[in-house]
């Protein structure tokens, strides 16, 4: 047996949950609607408000940064913000409980016509759920990335783009992350950027 053996299995695993999802043209629909809502918020001057825990926390960062920074090429800011503020987190945690951190962030920021990314590779994160059902309630468009069966998420989703894998959340998050980046593409060639 080689050293590289195990690499390669972790590197062929990889590509066969992609080569699964590309074959999907449900999911791939779903990206392109996905981005359509998108677009649209922002030529609406609405927000994107994104959230999830752990690596989906720092995948929604991702994009918000993306967003409100810059992608490949220079460009106008776009209203982008992940629900990742420390302080915020911690005071919200502490007072009303983790399952509250993302819904209170929604009810405070969250308007019509603003859109909220979730990020869960169960689909069943209490705190997201709680924040796509404020969400909702406030008038805003959800959109999921989710993986396995998408968990109670499924139902609170406008749009979800599923990554149907029952393994290990680390091959989710890796498709969840070019999802991500597709999005972001997509957002600025249908805005014209």
């Amino acid at each position: 047996m080689s050293r590289h053996d195990p690499i390669r299995r972790q590197l062929e695993e990889a590509q066969a949950v992609l080569t699964s999802f590309l074959a999907d043209e449900k999911q791939l629909e779903n990206i392109a609607y996905a981005a359509d809502l998108m677009a649209h918020a922002f030529r609406q001057d609405r927000k994107i408000i994104s959230c999830g825990n752990g690596g989906s926390m720092s995948d929604a960062m991702h994009f918000a940064e993306e967003l409100s920074g810059r992608y490949r090429a220079d460009r106008r800011a776009l209203a982008a913000m992940a629900i990742s503020d420390p302080a915020y987190l911690s005071c919200t945690a502490n007072d009303y409980g983790y399952d509250a951190v993302f819904e209170r962030w929604v009810q405070a920021f969250g308007q019509k016509g603003d859109i909220l990314l979730t990020i869960s590779t169960s689909g069943n994160s209490e705190n997201v759920l709680r924040a796509a059902r404020a969400a909702k309630s406030r008038g805003m468009t959800v959109v999921g990335l989710s993986g396995k069966d998408g968990g109670q998420l499924a139902a609170w989703c406008d749009v979800e783009i599923r990554v149907p894998h029952n393994g290990f959340a680390d091959r989710i998050q890796e498709i969840h992350i070019k999802v991500i980046h597709i999005l972001i593409g997509q957002i600025e060639h249908l805005l014209g950027l």
